[in-house]
């Protein structure tokens, strides 16, 4: 989901991959007034802006289940290849400077 910002007369003026102050409404990456919103604002393929506004969401999932299938003993870090190992635990690194934004797979299945 993006959140939108509007300007006084309505129009949307921003989109916003998580939660602003201020801001409430939200609303899907498929939605006919987000895909008018970049047609009009965005130099690139609309479907391409679209696709990674997701990347950076399906990511974090992608992040938090490898964590899952290793806490439950399901695959050993140690079995996948060394560059993925090199880059779980730098993105790892650069999370924990980041803060704590929980997004877990246990919170969504």
């Amino acid at each position: 989901m993006l959140h939108v910002e509007r300007d006084d007369a309505g129009n949307i003026i921003a989109l916003h991959i998580k939660a602003v102050p201020g801001i409430s409404e939200q609303k899907s990456i498929m939605d006919e007034e987000i895909l008018e919103f970049l047609n009009k604002n965005v130099d690139t393929d609309p479907w391409v802006q679209l696709l990674s506004l997701s990347d950076i969401g399906i990511i974090r999932i992608l992040e938090d289940l490898i964590d899952l299938l290793i806490r439950k003993n399901i695959i050993l870090f140690t079995e996948l290849p060394e560059e993925a190992q090199a880059k779980i635990r730098e993105r790892k690194r650069v999370r924990e400077k980041i803060g704590p934004d929980h997004l877990m797979v246990d919170d969504i299945l």
